[in-house]
């Protein structure tokens, strides 16, 4: 096994052009006119290029990493602390919108706690991880050491590698933590030289004072750390939440080892952003789900170059809008490998 370094030095994987010209061929032979489907050829190639293979979207595996952040102190969310882990209940009881979407696909759920400032009693379904009770306050100090960091990026790392052996054809990570848009706010801020004006939001419902008030504490943490923030890992370390890293490593292990990822809205987007500002070329794993309603997620969105495939204002997390995405990416796939071509339907012609 590698060590930690050697890992993160690890390129993105390749896509597969040859077998992106194949699906490009096999789509300009179906017995439709050119182009006539849309975004969903488009998916369907791009999927056939990830996968090395006809595209595929049966087997779906998603994962919600939840954890506590220590910027609650500052008063920067709507709703309490105790959510985090009200909420991680409601995942393992089917509760949670995750939880009846993931039932409805048939897909995996994972659901890992990397640290909630309380530890939890055993819950059935759910994986214990802590790494410690929550991230400490990064208004005040980094939010991570490089150990925890660290650990986290490795969580999400392994929980990959369990997916792949398991034969996942498809990755979705979800989130979960009270005040975690402030986070990821702050991450996006310096990951891109902008004011926390322009990227932080209402996150689980701030009105206008709440908004200005967080963006102040932003302001302030990049203020604190501007001296640190000069790498994307060190600015995932002294600004993120563990299950933002946890994110980020599941992301940079899908594309070192080719394993195509559903991103989900903003919390996840900035994780990607991550991922891909440490490891470039990894974005060529990654298949936008939705534009979410919060704020910053357009300004992220662009960044990424990304042409999300939904805008239902949808502002969940936990992996709700690119669960919504996957019935869509298997229509796609049955349309790509099922559609008789002129040939085979003894059509003469194409389709003008």
């Amino acid at each position: 096994m590698i060590d930690f370094t050697q890992w993160l030095t690890l390129p993105a994987k390749t896509i597969d052009q040859n077998a992106a010209d194949a699906a490009l061929t096999r789509q300009s032979q179906l017995t439709k006119p050119a182009g006539s489907l849309g975004q969903l050829e488009h998916l369907a190639v791009q999927l056939a290029a990830m996968q090395g293979t006809p595209p595929q979207a049966d087997h779906v595996h998603i994962t919600v990493y939840a954890a506590d952040h220590g910027v609650m102190a500052e008063n920067i969310s709507a709703y309490p602390q105790s959510v985090t882990s009200a909420m991680i209940r409601n995942f393992a009881s089917g509760g949670a919108a995750i939880s009846v979407l993931a039932k409805q696909l048939t897909a995996s759920l994972d659901v890992i706690n990397v640290g909630t400032v309380t530890e939890l009693e055993a819950i059935k379904g759910v994986q214990d991880q802590r790494i410690a009770n929550g991230t400490a306050n990064f208004h005040q100090q980094a939010a991570m050491s490089e150990a925890e960091c660290e650990q986290a990026l490795l969580i999400g790392q392994h929980n990959v590698e369990c997916c792949l052996q398991n034969g996942t054809q498809l990755y979705i990570a979800g989130d979960m933590g009270i005040g975690n848009t402030t986070a990821a706010s702050a991450m996006a801020c310096a990951l891109l030289n902008l004011p926390a004006e322009q990227l932080a939001g209402p996150g689980t419902g701030l009105n206008a004072e709440g908004v200005s008030h967080k963006a102040k504490i932003i302001s302030e943490a990049l203020l604190l750390h501007k001296d640190h923030l000069d790498s994307p890992l060190s600015i995932l370390r002294y600004l993120g939440g563990f299950e933002i890293a946890a994110m980020v490593g599941s992301y940079l292990h899908c594309a070192k080892l080719g394993l195509p990822v559903i991103i989900d809205g903003f919390i996840s987007s900035v994780a990607a952003l991550c991922a891909e500002r440490i490891c470039p070329g990894s974005q060529a794993w990654f298949l936008f789900s939705h534009h979410s309603a919060e704020p910053g997620h357009g300004v992220v969105l662009k960044a990424l170059e990304a042409q999300p495939l939904l805008n239902f204002q949808m502002r969940l997390g936990e992996a709700s809008g690119a669960a919504v995405v996957v019935p869509l990416l298997r229509m796609a796939c049955a349309l790509h490998n099922q559609m008789a071509t002129f040939e085979e339907a003894a059509i003469a012609g194409a389709i003008s």
